[in-house]
């Protein structure tokens, strides 16, 4: 089991992550320990689909770039939160069906441009 990932953000970006994590996906923020806390980024409890919970840390990195390729995946309800981030004018980018037969699945990146990805489950 992996207790969480982590993707990077600038400085100054958490306003615009946690619109987007919590605003628009639903996954409440974690308070972060104090002396992280003053470091900057944010933290989410990412909802287990049939498992625990997982989270998902964001952290500020000085000379950041989004992740283009590198991803962490998500078990989530994919229509639902296709839907939630279309409905929010996030690109959904579906994948194709024959890559991993059985398994819907699509791409959509964070709002510093990370990508994501996420899987039915």
């Amino acid at each position: 089991m992996i207790h969480h990932v982590q993707v990077s953000a600038p400085a100054g970006a958490e306003a615009e992550l946690r619109a987007f994590y919590a605003g628009v996906l639903g996954w409440p923020e974690l308070t972060k320990p104090p002396v992280l806390a003053a470091r900057g980024g944010c933290w989410f409890r990412v909802p287990g689909r049939g498992g625990p919970d997982g989270e998902l840390h964001v952290g500020v990195e000085k000379d950041f770039r989004p992740a283009l390729k590198a991803h962490p995946a998500f078990v989530v309800d994919v229509d639902a939160t296709a839907a939630a981030l279309t409905a929010a004018g996030h690109d959904v980018r579906w994948a194709d069906p024959d890559e991993i037969p059985g398994r819907r699945r699509f791409f959509t990146d964070d709002a510093v441009g990370n990508r994501l990805e996420f899987l039915d489950g």
